[in-house]
């Protein structure tokens, strides 16, 4: 378990002070793999040093476990080296001169373990990555797949409480980097370790996270699980950087009913939203967005009744392999929409789209 309280942090720059964290808070259950996500700058690695030791907050509290190895107010600090913790750096931090056997056993060695203890615990973290064979190789013959597979056992062979990980996967190619982020899921679900990790990549935090913490300018924005982040973002930041979303300005006219859904006057027209965040006035400035993949496409028009129903013109479109990208135009409005890989609509032609109300939601400005 990992709990982080009211963390702040900040640093001096040439053109003056730079809040990094402002009021962190939040808890890593016991065995789970919880996410630290958001554009560069944004404090996530900054949070992640701060559990690690490496750096130092100026106020709040981290307990790891029953530990509590920061605290501003009873003057805690715990070194990093004395904290229960494994971590993988973003260059994965491998000495060249050394084999992979010396890399992965000099955490035990630093801590004077057992000859023989070493030997059996190396083994065994190597043979947990897939890399018993190639125990006597150099670490510079390594590939890049290989040399993260050796920071991960490594991080791993003293059996630590938590495992610390800072993009590890962001100096492999694009499909590597996809095997990796499976083979690193399937190995904390087989360990049960506590897990905390970085990354700026959305695709990557949605497939491996149990718990996302979306963060922007040194504050966390929504804390939730991969369904919950991408399919109910609080605020316009959160819509926008998780995936692609479309998002309307319009303003509150009616609702919402028994069921959440309200009626929203907007440029395209009046749309029928669902509000799941909070509740607004009448007459209040709202934003309403929606996924592209949400976005139904017709070439003829539709029967009265049916929600969101919106007449547009092929812009232009975009074969993805999986699906094909439509950029429609309604009225002075860009609308992003995915159809079948098959869909073949030309430019200029004239379609209809239809957005269901449950998956058109009124969010907050701002990104904040």
């Amino acid at each position: 378990m990992i709990r982080v309280q009211s963390l702040r942090k900040s640093f001096k720059t040439q053109e003056g002070g730079v809040n990094a964290l402002n009021d962190i808070s939040f808890e890593v259950k016991t065995g789970s793999f919880f996410t630290l996500l958001g554009p560069s700058g944004c404090g996530k690695t900054t949070t992640l040093r701060s559990v690690a030791g490496l750096e130092r907050p100026d106020q709040g509290e981290i307990t790891i476990g029953n530990q509590l190895v920061f605290s501003s107010s009873q003057g805690v600090f715990i070194p990093g080296n004395k904290r229960d913790i494994g971590m993988v750096f973003q260059s994965y931090a491998i000495w060249p001169h050394m084999t992979v056997y010396k890399n992965v056993a000099y955490p035990l060695k630093a801590k004077h373990r057992p000859r023989e203890e070493i030997k059996e615990k190396v083994r065994a973290a190597l043979k947990l990555v897939g890399m018993e064979e190639l125990e006597d190789r150099l670490a510079p013959r390594l590939s890049g797949g290989q040399q993260q597979r050796v920071a991960l056992a490594r991080a791993l062979v003293a059996e630590p409480q938590v495992l610390l990980l800072d993009e590890p996967l962001s100096n492999l190619d694009a499909k590597l980097r996809n095997q990796m982020r499976w083979e690193l899921k399937d190995l904390q679900n087989r360990l049960g370790t506590t897990t905390l990790y970085v990354t700026h990549d959305q695709v990557e935090a949605l497939a491996i996270s149990d718990e996302i913490a979306l963060m922007n300018r040194g504050k966390i924005i929504q804390i939730g699980t991969p369904p919950e982040i991408y399919g109910s973002p609080v605020n316009e930041f959160a819509a926008d950087f998780i995936g692609a979303a479309n998002i309307i300005h319009g303003e509150l006219i009616d609702g919402p009913d028994e069921k959440g859904h309200a009626r929203v006057k907007t440029p395209l027209g009046e749309l029928s939203a669902t509000q799941k965040w909070r509740k607004d006035q009448l007459g209040k400035e709202v934003l309403v967005a929606f996924r592209p993949e949400e976005v139904s496409i017709f070439t003829e028009e539709q029967p009265a009744g049916r929600d969101n129903v919106l007449k547009g013109e092929i812009q232009g479109f975009t074969y993805l392999g999986e699906a094909t990208e439509f950029h429609v135009v309604v009225g002075n409005h860009k609308i992003q929409a995915k159809g079948e890989p098959g869909m073949k609509l030309q430019r200029g032609a004239a379609v209809y789209l239809e957005i269901p109300r449950e998956d058109c939601l009124l969010i907050r400005r701002g990104e904040v």
